[in-house]
């Protein structure tokens, strides 16, 4: 019954989020009120820590706000301010506060917010030692200057952090040199000491889709797969993954599907990712291609290791993947979503 419960509550706080997400998908402010407390809140992202402890991350007021319930979300406890001041944070329909929490009860967190009108942006990380009762000073996970939006948060089974965003250092040489830059990089960094610094970003791959969540799950220690809408030829926006060697090293990247979403603008449509204990592929998304118009998309099992055949949609749910949901409830699968549009949705195991 408690594993239910966790499963619960996890749904309900993604439910909220991404209800709140459908609000801004034409780049208008999702602000519910000025107020900081949960009930403001227009972005909660929820993570479990070691006992089951329910940890949330919400924007609100802008600013970032983490509190914590011991009994099953019932009660939480007083929220613990993250941003010292209020920033323009990212209110796009796939960007929230990501965080994870380790078994030694250490908070890592990332945000972003927008550095101008344009939609440029710059991810922060921080992250609490004391069990949450206070955060460090934010600070950007990257020094490069240009814009750097949805990042996520993944927890390996050492303790390392695994921090993934879109990032667009490569447009500025591009328009130097007089070239069209089309998307944004995806690139990676890992922190070994609990969040508290990371490595110097790698990118897996350039020209990806610049306005979409990145969906993360570990397929066994130190082996994080990575799923995200790209842009392929034709500017197709249909996902691809990419399956790591290491925590350094990233493989191949392949498509996971034709549904041939011919779109030269923003989907505000990101995958969600799962990955079994017995090593299945859980991949669900949604699509408006010319193969599949508003349904839910499917991978194709020649590219996906082992897939399961599960219905989809746009929002990834990291947060059952994040600090001890997993060990807490072995062999639980769901997939959520909504009916009205079939925007949102999650799959977890």
């Amino acid at each position: 019954m408690r594993c239910i419960k966790h499963f619960l509550i996890a749904s309900l706080a993604m439910w909220q989020t991404s209800a709140f997400a459908e609000m801004s998908r034409n780049h208008a402010s999702e602000a519910a009120c000025e107020q900081t407390e949960l009930r403001c809140a227009s972005k909660v992202t929820p993570a479990f820590g070691p006992e089951g402890t329910l940890w949330l991350a919400w924007i609100a007021g802008g600013e970032v706000l983490v509190a914590s319930s011991h009994d099953e979300g019932h009660s939480f406890s007083e929220p613990v301010q993250v941003t010292r001041d209020k920033l323009d944070l990212d209110w796009g329909p796939d960007s929230r506060p990501k965080i994870v929490v380790d078994r030694e009860g250490r908070i890592a967190l990332a945000f972003s917010f927008f550095k101008d009108k344009s939609f440029n942006g710059e991810v922060l990380f921080t992250r609490s030692t004391d069990g949450g009762k206070s955060f460090a000073e934010p600070q950007p996970i990257t020094p490069d200057k240009e814009s750097q939006r949805f990042e996520t948060l993944a927890l390996d089974a050492d303790g390392t952090v695994f921090a993934a965003w879109l990032d667009k250092r490569n447009r500025a040489a591009a328009r130097e040199s007089g070239q069209k830059y089309e998307g944004a990089a995806l690139v990676f960094a890992v922190s070994k000491d609990g969040g508290t610094s990371y490595s110097d970003a790698i990118m897996v791959k350039d020209n990806t889709c610049e306005c979409c969540r990145i969906a993360v799950a570990f397929d066994g220690p130190g082996k994080p797969v990575v799923l995200f809408r790209n842009i392929f030829e034709g500017s197709m926006r249909d996902h691809a993954v990419v399956a790591f060697n290491d925590l350094t090293t990233s493989g191949e990247v392949h498509r996971v599907s034709v549904d041939d979403w011919q779109l030269s603008a923003c989907p505000h449509q990101g995958p969600s990712l799962a990955i079994a204990q017995a090593g299945s592929f859980h991949a669900v998304w949604s699509t408006n291609g010319k193969v599949r118009i508003r349904t839910f998309g499917r991978p194709r099992k020649n590219l996906l290791r082992s897939t399961a055949d599960r219905p989809g949609g746009p929002r990834a749910v990291a947060a059952l993947h994040s600090g001890g949901a997993e060990r807490a409830c072995p062999g639980l699968e769901g997939v959520r979503w909504r009916e009205d549009e079939r925007r949102s949705h999650g799959v977890s195991r």
